[in-house]
């Protein structure tokens, strides 16, 4: 059975005025005179970065290399000593 009634769509008088919808714009407005940043710019930024980062790590591990093999030579003492073996440290 059915509940209710059935929707029926009335009609407006003649004389009556339709409401017409406006369109609201669009969501983002663009500026016209928004300057737009160049990717290049910020390319090469991170290049620059990236070649300093890279002669930096370069020199340091040239010096660090030049330290370990300039450290001064053992005398045939020093080097029994430095090969003897350690007695254990009594715990307490």
């Amino acid at each position: 059975m059915a509940q209710g009634k059935m929707k029926v769509k009335s009609k407006l008088p003649s004389g009556a005025k339709n409401k017409t919808k406006k369109s609201k714009g669009k969501a983002v407005t663009k500026r016209s005179n928004a300057p737009v940043r160049s990717k290049t710019q910020a390319i090469e930024k991170n290049k620059m970065k990236a070649t300093v980062t890279k002669m930096v790590n370069k020199a340091a591990e040239q010096q660090l290399r030049s330290l370990a093999k300039d450290t001064p030579q053992l005398s045939a003492a020093q080097q029994r000593v430095a090969a003897a073996p350690t007695a254990p440290v009594p715990s307490k």
